[in-house]
């Protein structure tokens, strides 16, 4: 059998010859011009159809190959150019299964070792994809949700499962970790007997380009600590109650010594007093606000909404620490129209949250600093703004800045903030704060918008 390039050297030679043979006889026998003519074609073709049928042969092989056929083999065996091209084809066929079988059994090591670490978590664990389907659960959540929990269209049945699914869906939609916190963040699940708290975690996950590949939720058991936390909260808010009353005794003491009620005093002992009164009362804001939390906590404080004017709320603010920022030559600012919706909302919790506000701004701005006070409507909320320009805040101290006994506080009792942030929770809307070291301090809060009072015109008939 011949090559292909000795097939393609015999068809160039059959043309020569017989393109001489038409040079030289065409003359002397005209009636085989004809015949030599359709010779010389039908050589031509043979010589294109012999060179191209390896090529198509080889062709056909690979496009086997491609579309996934690993076991196929090339049977062209000459030894020539497609011979060779051949033999290399098939070894890539077999190198292409030997990867393929080798990335499987790797994939399937990976896909065990994995699923085995995520039945070994010991919280409870949901898996789903970029638009938030389940892929996995593991055993703790199927005991926890039931057997329902693989199920996406029964899980939003499952107590708590609506939750759980909003939440996938907001870290999806948002592709950020959100770590819910606060009572609306605790899922309350009943198993057996037993009322257990989950707090729900939700982080998405990415490939090594950054693409969202979906999210895992963790659930994670709070039960014993929310029953330590509600312990607490009852025993402060017992143990301040019993301690206001001697407390109170005591400042009127300090005040009556002060006075000179109980005779002359020394200048050290004036000293004295007056550090004395000054830690009385500090220790009787303390009382006021471990009291004041422990109501929030434990739902005793009862809120009455009104409808208030933020404007009229910041001039409010102003007026109370005019004297105080006068005295310290601190100017403050107000920035806000007049005609802001109304807010629907506490006084007595609005005006607590602006006073801890605006005494930790007057506490750490210099003279010659500002304070602005602001507010603006952000669809069904008004936003209020607490910017002070004094030394800041180290950003390892933003994250716990809200949180009860904050040791990070260098003044003041610690719970300020953390009362503000849970008055502003309660009354339904959020607190953050912003800050950079040499620049100062901002503190946004919103507090919903009231709702507006249909109005009802009188109509004359007639």
């Amino acid at each position: 059998m011949l090559n292909l390039t000795q097939r393609l050297i015999l068809g160039c030679a059959l043309l020569a010859g017989l393109a001489v043979w038409l040079a030289f006889d065409v003359a002397r026998y005209p009636s085989l011009t004809v015949v030599l003519a359709v010779a010389a074609i039908l050589v031509a073709v043979a010589t294109v159809f012999a060179v191209l049928a390896p090529l198509r042969t080889l062709a056909r092989d690979a496009r086997k190959i491609a579309q996934g056929n690993l076991e196929h083999r090339s049977a062209w065996t000459a030894h020539d150019s497609s011979g060779v091209l051949a033999a290399e084809l098939n070894r890539l066929a077999i190198r292409l299964r030997d990867l393929r079988d080798t990335e499987a059994g790797r994939r399937q090591m990976e896909f065990q070792l994995s699923d085995a670490v995520l039945q070994s978590i010991f919280e409870p664990v949901i898996v789903t994809d970029a638009k938030g389907h389940l892929l996995k659960v593991n055993q703790a959540a199927t005991e926890l949700l039931g057997p329902s929990a693989r199920d996406r269209m029964a899980l939003a049945n499952t107590p708590g499962g609506d939750k759980i699914l909003s939440a996938i869906r907001d870290a999806v939609a948002m592709q950020k970790p959100i770590a819910a916190e606060g009572d609306a963040a605790v899922l309350p699940m009943r198993i057996g007997q037993h009322d257990r708290s989950y707090r729900l975690r939700t982080t998405p996950m990415r490939d090594s380009d950054g693409h969202l590949l979906g999210a895992v939720t963790t659930l994670e058991d709070v039960t014993g600590v929310q029953n330590t936390d509600r312990f607490k909260t009852q025993f402060i808010a017992v143990a301040s109650r019993k301690l206001r009353d001697p407390l109170l005794q005591l400042r009127r003491g300090i005040y009556a010594l002060g006075q000179g009620y109980a005779g002359d005093l020394t200048s050290l002992q004036t000293e004295l007093v007056a550090a004395t009164r000054k830690e009385a009362e500090i220790l009787d804001d303390l009382m006021g606000d471990l009291i004041e939390v422990a109501e929030i906590d434990t739902g005793r404080r009862e809120m009455k909404l009104e409808n208030l004017r933020p404007i009229a709320l910041l001039h409010e603010a102003e007026d109370r620490y005019a004297d105080q920022a006068a005295q310290q030559k601190v100017h403050i600012e107000i920035q806000a129209y007049a005609d802001l919706s109304f807010i629907r909302a506490d006084r007595r919790a609005v005006r607590s949250i602006f006073d801890n506000l605006l005494t930790n701004a007057l506490k750490f701005t210099p003279p010659e600093g500002e304070i602005l006070l602001a507010a603006e409507e952000i669809k069904n909320f008004v936003q209020f703004t607490v910017k002070d320009s004094g030394r800041g805040i180290e950003a390892e101290r933003l994250a716990a800045i809200f949180d009860r006994f904050n040791t990070s506080s260098e003044t003041g009792t610690g719970l300020g903030l953390a009362l503000v942030r849970r008055l502003v929770e309660h009354l339904g809307g959020q607190i953050a704060v912003e800050s950079r070291l040499g620049v100062g301090t901002t503190f946004r809060f919103t507090l919903p918008v009231a709702a507006a009072d249909a109005t009802h015109h009188p109509v004359e008939v007639g």
